[in-house]
């Protein structure tokens, strides 16, 4: 059985008569990269700060590696960039991470330069942060949220300000992160379709309320995404699915056309292995209802901001 590391139960807020989150019951397993999607204005932030304690909740409950009480302990477990941490701007990144490390107190000096060869920030040396991009101030940010390995990451738009080779390297660290540390991760972002490349679950959270939690294989089932693969060779490409990459749930097309439907994110992997084996791919794309869509039809049709 999978540990939860996250969940509320009931959760609600409100600012008066105004309701931001309503009754919210969601749940996050050990490992699990979550993606929470909503629009401005749909309560991600709000979850997210009664999350680390940033605001207070007006009822429900919130349990973390397995506590309902006294949760100042187990925050204690979690990394956040929900807002830019405050950063020395005269300083270097090490600077500001040995006054991070000093102030949470954790006693090994090596974590510092591991973090920042984590980050890709090993190289700014005497660099100030006042001259750092913006997309090297995410990564600083990053870092801060993961000095102390956190058990649970917790990152508002980690995307934001990154270029398209950022974007990349982040989302590869996110998934060893996940897969080789076990560390939980939970994501708001607005770029759903990073977020279909990272996610293992799924959250929408709309006006306030969590309209659906739902697993990646399942939105990837509803949504009918497959992969559509044209070959030189089609009998010896199942062979080739079966055998070598272990994908049995595929369907062949009497054009020669083969659909699958698992390990969507490994197109390059599949693309490799069939090379490999001499067959020439002459087509390949990852095809179906894009998650954009599927936000927009699961309320009602109105446009994602």
């Amino acid at each position: 059985m999978s540990e939860i590391i996250c969940q509320t139960t009931e959760l609600c807020k409100n600012y008066k008569n105004f309701h931001v989150l309503q009754n919210v019951n969601f749940s996050i397993n050990r490992g699990e990269i979550y993606g929470l999607v909503g629009e401005n204005g749909a309560g991600k932030s709000t979850l997210i700060r009664i999350l680390t304690g940033l605001a207070f909740k007006s009822s429900g409950i919130i349990t973390l590696f397995g506590k309902t009480d006294y949760l100042q302990h187990e925050r204690t477990k979690i990394g956040c960039t929900i807002e830019m941490p405050a950063l020395y701007k005269d300083m270097t990144a090490k600077q500001n991470l040995e006054i991070q490390r000093v102030q949470r107190g954790i006693p090994d000096q090596k974590c510092i330069s591991k973090t920042l060869e984590l980050v890709g920030l090993n190289n700014t040396e005497k660099k100030k942060v006042n001259n750092f991009s913006l997309g090297m101030k995410q990564r600083l940010a990053l870092a801060v949220a993961l000095l102390g390995e956190p058990e649970f990451l917790i990152l508002d738009e980690p995307v934001n300000g990154l270029d398209p080779t950022g974007i990349i390297e982040l989302r590869e660290l996110l998934k060893k992160l996940a897969q080789e540390n076990h560390v939980t991760i939970l994501i708001s972002s607005h770029i759903l379709s990073e977020l279909n490349q990272l996610a293992t679950c799924y959250g929408f959270l709309h006006h306030g309320k969590l309209l659906k939690q739902i697993t990646a294989e399942e939105l990837n089932e509803e949504c009918k995404r497959h992969i559509k693969l044209k070959t030189d060779d089609t009998k010896k490409t199942v062979t080739v699915l079966e055998e070598q990459l272990k994908i049995k749930n595929f369907s062949v097309y009497p054009d020669n056309f083969i659909r699958i439907y698992e390990k969507l994110e490994e197109t390059h992997t599949i693309s490799k292995t069939l090379s490999s084996n001499g067959i020439v791919v002459e087509e390949m794309s990852v095809q179906g209802e894009e998650l954009e869509t599927y936000f927009e039809n699961l309320i009602g049709g109105r446009r994602y901001v």
